[in-house]
């Protein structure tokens, strides 16, 4: 594809329609709307709910198909032109109101992969931020949309979009396998210390099939407690008695000179950071200045501390990757006892049931750091939990790596993509970019 081409040129535009509230959730295709896109860019796979309705052909998507948001909910417009791809993991979905799908005049892939990667980048964002329009409900035109100039699919284009496509599968199997590990974890930490599964083989007479030293952690029997059945010489106890249960803080909105995103500044994780970052919360959209650290006396939460959210979203957990700050609706538990590690805290708080802290109607707002604090925990001996600690670390710090390479991959994409619009990548230096990341 070579000269002055827009998106209007090689691509038309299918709106999709309105769909049955009753029917979300059940079983059906993927429905994909607002919500299965990441700002900016990108497929969200816990963004999007399977729906039982209708599904007609011309609202269909499959793998490969892009999509586009042309609105945004949100005045500061975001969402407007943040584009998706279907993942092959989703066989079928279906267009909302709130999306368009590219249907391409001719079957090129290549041109496919290009254009998608064309509509990630920031002078592409650009484009739609200029020609946003609304107030409450921000949106941008479909002819503005189509009328986006294409790059020439240059030697160098479609060497660098190789190397995209490379780069996304990378990230993708780093993610599957970070989740994979993660699940490991917690399953171990499910049998040791919610199921009991050492306790009960012992009870019954049968081997647990843990180490001569694990198993002897445990013991044969059970004892009735305030949560019900737990392994003898066990405790409940409430988390204020195990943990410093802290939380952070947010400067006054309206002084905008307080926030930053200066990497001179300090982290600031916030609720919605939560719901992006992995196990380890190694990347935070905003930062707060150190004058407004110590103007407003905002806690410092060391490395490895884990986080939670606990108000509006609730049970978001995530292990601090670095030194950072939260806001007041994320809570830090640092540990009193020796046997809390962030291994065993981590899993602890991820399986919690915070619902059995407020009736379901009003916990997203009648949770408050002391109801944190006076949570009632099944609480093993500090060697037991120290244990799990010790089994699982070698899991956490793949996890940990595993992170680590991801955010080094998706830097080297985001500093990729600028240069397909401005044409400044050479095929030498593309073959060479894809030695040093070896993918």
């Amino acid at each position: 594809m070579n000269g002055c081409l827009t998106v209007g040129d090689i691509a038309t535009l299918t709106r999709g329609k309105t769909y049955k509230g009753m029917l979300v959730g059940k079983p059906g295709v993927a429905l994909l709307g607002l919500g299965s896109i990441v700002p900016g860019g990108g497929f969200k796979a816990s963004g999007y709910k399977t729906y039982g309705g209708d599904c007609p052909e011309d609202l269909t998507l499959y793998p490969g198909d892009i999509y586009v948001s042309l609105k945004g909910a949100t005045k500061d417009g975001e969402m407007i032109g943040s584009v998706a791809r279907v993942p092959p993991e989703v066989l079928k979905g279906r267009l909302t109101q709130d999306t368009v799908c590219l249907r391409f005049k001719k079957p090129d892939t290549e041109l496919r992969d290009f254009v998608y990667w064309v509509l990630r980048t920031p002078q592409y964002r650009q484009y739609c931020a200029n020609r946003a329009t609304g107030s409450a409900v921000v949106g941008m035109s479909r002819d503005d949309f189509l009328s986006f100039t294409l790059p020439s699919m240059s030697d160098g284009n479609i060497v660098a979009t190789r190397i995209l496509e490379s780069i996304e599968a990378k990230i993708k199997l780093n993610r599957k396998t970070n989740e994979t590990l993660e699940a490991m974890a917690k399953a171990l930490f499910k049998s040791w210390f919610v199921d009991f599964d050492p306790v009960r083989a012992k009870a019954e007479g049968r081997p647990t099939g843990l180490p001569a030293e694990i198993s002897d952690l445990f013991p044969d029997s059970f004892e009735d407690s305030e949560l019900g059945e737990i392994p003898s010489g066990w405790e409940v106890k409430s988390a204020g008695t195990q943990y410093d249960v802290s939380i952070g803080k947010t400067p006054p909105r309206k002084e905008s000179q307080w926030f930053s995103t200066s990497h001179a500044d300090m982290p600031w994780l916030s609720i919605r950071d939560l719901g992006e970052v992995g196990v380890y919360a190694d990347k935070t959209s905003e930062r707060l200045t150190r004058e407004a650290v110590d103007r407003f006396n905002v806690k410092i939460v060391p490395a490895n501390t884990v986080v939670l959210s606990f108000k509006l979203t609730i049970g978001r957990v995530a292990i601090t990757g670095g030194e950072m700050l939260t806001n007041e609706a994320i809570a830090h538990f640092s540990p009193l006892v020796k046997g809390a590690g962030s291994e065993y805290t981590y899993c602890l708080l991820s399986q919690y049931d915070y619902h059995s802290l407020g009736s379901t109607s009003s916990i997203a707002t009648a949770v408050n750091s002391q109801i944190l604090r006076e949570m009632p925990l099944v609480v093993p001996p500090e060697i037991s939990a120290r244990a799990f600690c010790d089994a699982t670390a070698s899991i956490f710090s793949s996890i940990k790596c595993g992170q680590q390479e991801t955010r080094c991959l998706s830097d080297l994409r985001d500093a990729l993509l600028p240069k397909l619009i401005s044409g400044e990548i050479r095929i030498p230096d593309a073959e060479k970019i894809l030695e040093e990341v070896g993918v």
